[in-house]
């Protein structure tokens, strides 16, 4: 007695016929997710309280500083005086937001299917990076915008003082994504290294905080080529390095100028140099964690 033939039932199944969207834009989809992301859209109304308190306090401090410079004309703080001043915000807001990016990937199981793509396993990465470079930048340098419009609209110079305040704005904005990138770059590696958010977060806090107490131990030893190099010790006091090198006057007083430059001494190169170094070293490292996530 034969059996009974197999039955394919037609259940409504159709080919996808739509249209095809190629890697670039597969990219731009994880980066504006990131990005919206970071900022709690998208999201409950409770992850949108933290980012937004500190892009309420950077806003308020950028306002204040121009309400006062109006009033008494003369500079509070320059623009990149202003991303010096809020780094300590910066470490918390990164240490919440890198988490977000990609811990709760890890933690969920979902990256099997963004790899089931055709996603190259670096995109996936690096999109997270540029979302949380470009936050940050904005989280920087929106508010020095705030203080440019309050310093051009209260000039007494007219155009050409509206001119000078933007030759001294794009150094900050540059400085800032100065500090954006390596902020950026080293929050997301650690916060890859583990699907729990708590740990992430105070990892990335760790890193940036108790190697704070390194800098100043090597600023008291007897050596001075050691005190000048002191400031490689600490992500942050390295980025300040670099900006008292390149900025000069635009980032310290006249009369603390012989004083910050004698911080670094003539080691302003070494200091570019070891921003560069860092930045690659974190970038080559995620890059390689997600080749191993990819592969389990």
């Amino acid at each position: 007695m034969s059996e009974p033939a197999g039955v394919i039932h037609d259940i409504g199944y159709q080919r996808y016929t739509g249209p095809r969207l190629s890697r670039g834009a597969v990219f731009g989809a994880l980066y504006l997710h990131g990005l919206r992301t970071v900022f709690g859209f998208g999201r409950s109304a409770k992850a949108k309280i933290f980012p937004w308190l500190v892009v309420g306090i950077v806003t308020v401090v950028a306002a204040g500083a121009a309400a006062v410079r109006s009033q008494i004309g003369e500079v509070v703080m320059t623009y990149a005086q202003f991303a010096d001043n809020m780094s300590w915000l910066v470490i918390f807001f990164v240490a919440v937001a890198a988490p977000e990016l990609v811990s709760r990937d890890l933690r969920s199981g979902v990256l099997p299917l963004y790899f089931s793509r055709p996603l190259p396993r670096s995109d996936y990465p690096l999109a997270k990076l540029l979302a949380l470079v470009t936050a940050l930048w904005l989280l920087l340098g929106g508010p020095q915008l705030v203080m440019f419009l309050g310093a051009a609209f209260t000039t007494k110079d007219g155009m050409r003082g509206v001119w000078n305040e933007l030759l001294d704005l794009l150094p900050g904005l540059l400085y800032a994504g100065l500090w954006a990138v390596v902020f950026a770059s080293i929050g997301l590696l650690v916060a890859s290294l583990t699907g729990k958010r708590a740990f992430a977060a105070g990892g990335i806090v760790a890193v940036f905080l108790m190697t704070t107490p390194i800098v100043g131990v090597l600023s008291i030893m007897p050596s001075r080529a050691v005190n000048e190099l002191a400031f490689l010790a600490s992500p942050s006091t390295l980025v300040q390095g670099v900006g008292v090198w390149s900025l000069g006057d635009l980032l310290i007083t006249d009369d603390a100028a012989e004083a910050a430059g004698s911080l670094i001494g003539d080691f302003g190169p070494v200091y570019a140099l070891a921003a560069v170094l860092l930045v690659a070293a974190c970038v080559t490292l995620l890059l390689a964690r997600y080749r191993k996530v990819a592969t389990r």
